[in-house]
């Protein structure tokens, strides 16, 4: 799980950050990427694609990154931003801004998937990078993590739509719930939904 950084500390550099996000799919709520800084030759062998991992294994290896990480750094882009650049440069914005929160420059980015980012740093990416490098698995981590706690804050705002159980993804109770109440603040108006393409923005909700 760690030959990338291997690699690119073999080639000199030695500030190297894993870089993945959580949340592009989902009808409501932010895409939240991390950005990861190892220490050379760490390795934990329960680190893994967050995917692959469940809720509470997730949070304590969330811990376990936090405490043993050179650096950690989030970013964070919102439904109305996703709305008006799209899915995925949002996407790409959250990751440079992962980045750019990082105590310590990096110098030398590994980045889940196939896009770069706008920065000058040196960088990879990784095809399924959060199930082949110890780094982007443990940002897909802090990612996921990070998103699920802010979507348990938005479900005190927004209870009726049960954001603390789907996490905003498009589940048939979320999907019922939107067709009953509407469209919040949080729910990305882009993302076309048959049979609730058209609803009004709910002007109901909590404030």
């Amino acid at each position: 799980m760690n030959s990338f950084e291997r690699k690119a500390h073999g080639c000199g550099y030695r500030f190297v950050a894993g870089i993945d996000e959580a949340g592009r799919g989902p009808l409501a709520g932010p895409v939240v990427a991390a950005a990861v800084i190892l220490p050379p030759g760490y390795e934990h062998p329960e680190i893994n694609d967050s995917k692959k991992l469940s809720p509470r294994q997730r949070g304590k290896l969330y811990e376990t990154i936090a405490r043993d990480a050179v650096s950690v750094g989030i970013g964070v882009v919102e439904a109305p931003e996703i709305d008006a650049v799209n899915i995925l440069q949002a996407t790409l914005a959250a990751m440079k801004e992962a980045v750019l929160a990082l105590s310590l420059p990096p110098d030398y980015l590994l980045i889940d998937g196939l896009n770069r980012i706008d920065l000058d740093t040196p960088q990879e990416t990784i095809i399924s990078g959060d199930s082949r490098s110890l780094s982007v698995a443990a940002a897909s981590i802090v990612a996921k993590v990070s998103r699920d706690r802010l979507m348990e804050m938005y479900h005190r705002q927004f209870p009726q739509y049960n954001f603390l159980r789907n996490k905003g993804y498009g589940t048939r109770e979320h999907r019922e719930a939107i067709l009953k109440y509407g469209r919040s603040k949080i729910h990305r108006r882009s993302f076309r939904v048959a049979g609730i393409d058209d609803l009004p923005v709910n002007a109901k909700l909590p404030l």
